[in-house]
């Protein structure tokens, strides 16, 4: 078989944890682990260009002899023109960009027996995709909250959030890194966003935004709104968004990773804030944590 002309059929959107798919390339890496393509998998996988939520854990099985089930060490979105396969960063190319396949490569150990045409089952760590959808979820939010709780710090006009406030999150991110049940957002206050208008002294005292974002959470999180995600096809490049419909109405974020459902899932989000000066910037880390309800 040759590379795929077309995306993967990607079913984690949905929340599956298992699926049966057809191996349409397989590629040997000189690290010593071996690419494996199929047409269909319900296995998340990490995105280069933006790595916020880890792959994954998981096996891949083979259901007809020699019977074998690996461990799958990693995934990752690769891209393809038909001829070479790209892997994570050494992507040419954006995911999306025409005549190009995307496609998600499950990375194993070289001595899997996994060849071309094999009908393998993938099968994902359940534990492990709740939390991290939990914590996808929870960094939404939290996000939301921050932005809320630091409206009133704009002196001009700025692209604004799904909700409708200041997206400071949006503008001042520096990385986001989801972890299981929560997150840890990286925020730079520099000069470009003094210029459009920020003042750094609205968090002068971090303990305070974070209270005033813990109580929109609070509240959210009392209402147990419902929340899904929505997609136009089951393509692997496919435009998802989160969903949520929150007290003042309901709010979409453009987003490719995994959640955790209807937020009665969760006891409690919460925030921690904290600042400190480097090289003339102000840096702002926010942890975010959740407890799932039992």
């Amino acid at each position: 078989m040759t590379l795929p002309t077309i995306d993967t059929t990607v079913l984690y959107p949905d929340g599956s944890l298992s699926s049966s798919g057809v191996v349409l390339h397989r590629e040997d890496l000189p690290d010593g682990r071996a690419a494996i393509i199929l047409d269909s998998t319900a296995f998340h996988p990490v995105d280069a260009a933006w790595p916020d939520q880890p792959a994954d854990r998981g096996t891949m099985s083979r259901s007809i002899e020699p019977y074998s089930r690996v461990e799958i060490l990693d995934a990752i979105v690769a891209a393809t023109d038909g001829d070479s396969l790209f892997i994570g960063s050494d992507a040419p190319v954006k995911k999306g960009t025409p005549e190009w396949a995307f496609v998600v490569a499950h990375l194993v150990d070289g001595a899997a027996p996994f060849a071309e045409g094999d009908a393998v089952t993938v099968s994902v760590d359940a534990e492990y995709r709740r939390s991290l959808s939990a914590g996808h979820t929870a960094c939404h939010l939290a996000s939301l909250a921050l932005n809320q709780a630091l409206a009133g710090a704009w002196r001009k006009d700025v692209a604004t959030d799904a909700a409708g406030s200041p997206n400071f999150d949006a503008l001042a991110i520096d990385s986001s890194t989801i972890v299981p049940d929560g997150s840890v957002d990286v925020y730079r206050i520099g000069k470009s966003l003094r210029k459009r208008g920020f003042d750094p002294e609205s968090l002068a005292d971090p303990g305070a935004v974070a209270e005033r974002a813990n109580g929109s959470l609070s509240a959210w999180i009392a209402t147990g709104a419902h929340a899904s995600v929505e997609r136009p096809n089951s393509l692997l490049t496919g435009r998802r968004e989160w969903v949520c419909d929150l007290p003042d109405g309901r709010i979409s974020i453009p987003c490719g990773g995994t959640h955790i459902g209807p937020l009665d899932a969760f006891e409690v989000v919460s925030v921690e804030l904290a600042a400190e000066q480097i090289d003339g910037a102000t840096i702002v880390t926010m942890r975010t944590e959740s407890t799932p309800r039992r």
